[in-house]
């Protein structure tokens, strides 16, 4: 059964993203993995590695 109510929405600062992005570009490791490790989804980070390729993820 789905829950009510609003669901929660969170925010990530620019510094968690660009250190998840270098952590998937490790030789080896897989985005699937790193995600899991921060308990973020897979999707979201596989976004913030096209953001950081396309230059509007910056540092």
């Amino acid at each position: 059964m789905p829950r009510s109510g609003p669901r929660a929405v969170r925010t990530y600062r620019d510094a968690f993203k660009r250190t998840a992005v270098r952590l998937s570009q490790q030789p080896g490791m897989l985005v699937k993995t790193v995600a899991s490790a921060l308990e973020i989804h897979p999707f979201m980070l596989s976004k913030w590695r096209k953001d950081a390729r396309d230059g509007r993820l910056r540092g």
